[in-house]
C-alpha cells in the first residue's frame, strides 16, 4: 500500500453558497495521476467482489470491507491511500453545507455519510464543484492517466473509473475500476457512453 499522507483540510466561507472545502493552498504534486493509479491497481486481486449493499459505516474514514465494493469505492480507496483524502468527509460536510446542490434523486431529507460518497452523481457533483470538469466528448485516445471518467451503463447506472496510463488493443486507456467483479484493469471506456471526466488533483 502506498504511504498515507494526511492533508491539511480546511472550510472556508464562499459568499453566499455557504462553507466549501479548500484544501491546502500548495500546488499537487506532480506525479499525482500515478500515484492516484497505482493506489487504484493495487485493489486489484484485493476487492473480489461487487456488493452494493447500504452498509452503516465509521466516520471519517468509513469503509465496507476490502473484499467488496463498488465502482465508486475504487475512487474513495484510491484517494485514501494514495494522499491520506477522504471523500467520504469531504462529500459529507459539503452536502451538510449545501444539499441542494447534489442530486435529488433518493428521497433524503438530509445528508447520510453511510452512502452519499458512494453514489456516482454526488461524486460528480463535488469533483465539479471543487475539481475540474473537462468536456466529457473528448476523443477516448485523448484521456489523461487519472481522469476520473463516468459512464452510463445499462440500465441507466451511473459508473465511474479510474483512467491509466495504459493502452488496450482499443486504442483507449485501460481503466480501473468494479462493474460487476471486482476491482479490474480492464478496456471498458469504449463499451458505454461517457457522461463527465474529471480532475481532482490533491494539494499540499
Amino acid at each position: 500500500m502506498i504511504g498515507r499522507r494526511r492533508l491539511v483540510l480546511g472550510v472556508a466561507l464562499a459568499g453566499a453558497l455557504g462553507p466549501a472545502f479548500r484544501i491546502a493552498r500548495a500546488e499537487a504534486p506532480a506525479d499525482w495521476p500515478a500515484r492516484l493509479v497505482a493506489a487504484a491497481q493495487a485493489q486489484i486481486g484485493v476487492t473480489v467482489t461487487y456488493d452494493p449493499a447500504y452498509v452503516r459505516l465509521a466516520y471519517p474514514d468509513g469503509d465496507v470491507p476490502r473484499d467488496r465494493g463498488v465502482c465508486t469505492d475504487v475512487v474513495i480507496r484510491a484517494y485514501r491511500d494514495a494522499f491520506g483524502l477522504d471523500l467520504q468527509r469531504l462529500v459529507h460536510e459539503d452536502m451538510r453545507a449545501n444539499f441542494f446542490r447534489y442530486p435529488q434523486s433518493w428521497g433524503l431529507k438530509r445528508p447520510d455519510p453511510n452512502i452519499d460518497h458512494r453514489r456516482v452523481p454526488n461524486l460528480q457533483a463535488f469533483f465539479r464543484r471543487f475539481g475540474q470538469a473537462l468536456p466529457p466528448d473528448t476523443a477516448l485516445a485523448e484521456l489523461a492517466e487519472g481522469d476520473l471518467v463516468t459512464q452510463t451503463l445499462p440500465g441507466n447506472l451511473p459508473h465511474i473509473a479510474v483512467v491509466t496510463g495504459l493502452r488496450g488493443a482499443s486504442g483507449a486507456p485501460l481503466a480501473v475500476h468494479n462493474i460487476g467483479g471486482g476491482a479490474r484493469l480492464e478496456d471498458r471506456l469504449p463499451d458505454f457512453p461517457i457522461t463527465g471526466r474529471y480532475r481532482f488533483p490533491p494539494r499540499g
